[in-house]
């Protein structure tokens, strides 16, 4: 398959030059033999500067455009150009004698043979080169642009390649994150051998199945983010019990909303980590919004008056995907208050 493209690639390049080049012995023709009627004479003298002519324009094309003049050695390209006409125009008039020569058994009485004196035959050999030069300095700069393109396609494509690589490794960082977290109520479960234990593993099913099958999606729906966290709040209302006081208030029109999979559950996760009870109460607050393109979260959860050292991997996972997704198009806010700690996250979003 590669064989048959580089020899239809050939192929297409030998066809256009040869077509040119009649495209040149063409305008030769009309040129030389404007306002005559003795074609045969004009034809054939036509075809003794062809020769000279490819020769000239290929020397250019192939040897000095591109060791000198693309090398930028400009001083050597003039010098070696300026050889080269004054070689090339002994061969030009060398061809138009032969020509005038040998083509004087087709003159046709009381006919002008040429309209053209010498002068302007050479000229016309070297307009000819000048074209040649002009077409090889725009094909060189349409390849190179080619290439220029190539490259920052390749170095955009190798930047994805990574980037994609990093964004997986933060959404696998989520699992073991999220799965501690509820492991640990499952084991506090099991040690009280409380009846609830089989609700919560069922709960946990249904949570790892979310994460198996959507979280290395680039993208999934808002409503279905959304029961995911209900999901995990409900996983967490079993352990707190009572000791929970919990508000979510969503947005109910979000089936066509499409948002970053696993994008705010680490916030619930590390209010119920880090939070701290008031009164022997957790109190927790998240708040969903659609405001135009944007989305709002936010969240907060009652602390102690204690610094914090750390916010948990989630937050700085977080912020790490924030910045890979969505570059600078965010707004992610931290917090801490006299008892209370807040998170607020503002994010584009898509129609689908």
């Amino acid at each position: 398959m590669k064989r048959a493209k580089l020899f239809l690639k050939e192929f297409t390049r030998i066809v256009i030059h040869i077509l040119f080049w009649i495209g040149v012995y063409f305008f030769f023709t009309y040129y030389l033999g404007y306002g005559s009627t003795n074609t045969a004479y004009i034809n054939n003298f036509a075809f003794y500067l062809m020769p000279i002519t490819i020769t000239l324009g290929y020397f250019f094309f192939y040897f000095l455009i591109p060791k000198y003049l693309l090398t930028k050695k400009h001083f050597l390209f003039g010098l070696y150009s300026i050889y080269t006409f004054i070689v090339s125009f002994f061969f030009i008039a060398l061809s138009i004698f032969y020509g005038m020569v040998l083509s004087h058994e087709l003159v046709i009485k009381d006919a002008n043979p040429l309209t053209k004196t010498v002068p302007y035959i050479i000229f016309g050999v070297y307009f000819i080169t000048l074209i040649v030069i002009v077409l090889g300095l725009l094909i060189n700069s349409y390849q190179t642009a080619l290439k220029s393109e190539d490259l920052r396609n390749k170095f955009l494509a190798t930047q994805l390649r990574l980037k994609e690589q990093e964004l997986k490794y933060l959404k696998m960082q989520i699992h073991p994150h999220f799965l501690f977290n509820t492991l640990n109520t499952l084991y506090g479960f099991a040690l009280k051998r409380s009846e609830k234990t089989s609700e919560v593993i069922l709960k946990l099913s249904g949570l790892l199945d979310y994460i198996l099958y959507q979280v290395n999606k680039p993208k999934v729906l808002l409503e279905d983010e959304i029961q995911h966290i209900k999901n995990y709040i409900s996983l967490e209302k079993i352990r707190f019990g009572d000791n929970l006081d919990i508000e979510f208030n969503a947005p109910k029109n979000t089936h066509s909303i499409l948002v970053p999979p696993m994008l705010l559950l680490p916030f619930v996760e590390n209010a119920f980590k880090h939070g701290a009870r008031k009164n022997g109460v957790l109190n927790i607050s998240l708040d969903i919004q659609l405001k135009e393109d944007f989305l709002t979260f936010s969240c907060s959860n009652s602390s102690n008056n204690k610094p914090t050292e750390k916010t948990g991997i989630g937050l700085t996972n977080i912020k790490e995907r924030l910045s890979k997704l969505f570059n600078d198009q965010f707004d992610f806010k931290i917090s801490k208050e006299k008892d209370e700690f807040k998170t607020f996250l503002k994010i584009p979003i898509k129609n689908e």
